[in-house]
């Protein structure tokens, strides 16, 4: 990825098992675009898949927010770009949003904790990755950020049109 610059390798065709009844992406499959945008990330800093396989410790979900802005219909393509807000040792904390063929589809904001499953609890990232990690949130630092970023679900009123 240029530095400077969100991470950009995510690109999938919305499928028709993504579709809910009303012939657009039911919302669980935003969540699971979304994780697999940032699972594209945590592989290519070597903190995927494998890392799990090798170390026996992973980066777990402990909160997601996701902002629906349009409809994803069957057959459009999805791109999506992904922020690393914050990180430490412990946590990380990434911002993405996902385009469809007219803009941008949704937003979701993730926060992860390192885990070691076999103590049950969150632990360091050893070096050379919290290297890694650290070097990428200190380039994305300079990255403009987004207005909601940190906001949690807004309040919205409605008009009843009656």
């Amino acid at each position: 990825m240029p530095e400077g610059a969100p991470f950009r390798r995510y690109r999938a065709e919305v499928r028709a098992e993504w579709l809910d009844y009303n012939g657009h992406m039911h919302d669980a499959s935003y969540a699971e675009v979304l994780s697999d945008a940032n699972e594209l990330l945590f592989d290519d800093l070597d903190l995927g898949e494998v890392y799990r396989a090798a170390s026996g410790k992973a980066y777990y979900t402990d909160e997601t927010h996701i902002r629906f802005l349009a409809e994803c219909t069957e057959g459009q393509t999805l791109t999506a770009s992904t922020l690393l807000v914050s990180a430490d040792a412990k946590r990380v904390h990434l911002h993405t949003e996902v385009s469809n063929d007219e803009g941008l589809a949704a937003t979701g904001e993730s926060f992860y904790v390192h885990v070691d499953p076999s103590i049950g609890r969150a632990v360091e990232l050893d070096e050379p990755r919290l290297g890694s990690l650290l070097a990428l949130r200190d380039e994305h630092e300079a990255l403009p950020r987004p207005d909601h970023l940190g906001r949690g679900v807004a309040e919205r009123r409605t008009r009843s049109s009656s």
